[in-house]
């Protein structure tokens, strides 16, 4: 069953719980770094997983809802350049992904390998670049120390989504049964 906008039920399901995960990694699972507003964030890993398993519109609407509520609940206002920035990277996983199989079970060294490759892109592009940009742009807040949480914020993302986000997706795929695997007993 497909809403009028073209995303089936499932995926509206699974953005309203995805946001919701996020928000509750990023009020609880995160782990200061000693750099100002910047921390080590184990929401992202489950962001690249929703984005896998949902695609890039899903991955978007999870960075942009969840970044925006964890940061109403923790700091009182959105802070939109790195709301965009998170939908970005939800985004990004999504596309870098498309054709994943990972609800046929397949999920083995070549499909890590593309995962990784694409998170390390979509962190770089969402951290190295549009989160430090956007906030220069939109709040004049300085290069050096922009560049600096987003080279940090970024690299940590990078680390967390190839440990937990790699190791979430390589077990939900072990859920899943593999095509061909079974066989009609006579």
């Amino acid at each position: 069953m497909r809403s009028s906008k073209g995303f089936s039920v499932r995926t509206i399901v699974a953005i309203g719980i995805g946001a919701a995960l996020f928000i509750v990694l990023a009020r609880f699972g995160s782990i200061p770094t000693g750099i100002a507003n910047t921390n080590l964030q184990t929401n992202y890993a489950i962001l690249a997983l929703f984005a896998l398993l949902y695609g890039p519109w899903a991955g978007l609407l999870i960075g942009l809802i969840g970044h925006t509520l964890a940061d109403l609940i923790s700091y009182g206002a959105p802070w939109f350049s790195w709301v965009i920035a998170s939908g970005i990277a939800g985004l990004l996983y999504g596309l870098f992904n498309r054709g994943a199989r990972i609800e046929e079970g397949q999920f083995g060294i070549k499909e890590i390998i593309r995962f990784n490759i694409g998170q390390i892109i979509a962190n770089a592009v969402s951290w190295f670049v549009a989160a430090p940009v956007l906030d220069i742009l939109i709040y004049a807040e300085p290069g050096d120390k922009v560049f600096t949480q987003g080279l940090v914020a970024g690299g940590l993302n990078i680390l967390v989504v190839a440990v937990l986000g790699t190791l979430l997706a390589a077990a939900y795929a072990k859920t899943r049964t593999k095509r061909g695997s079974l066989t009609r007993e006579a």
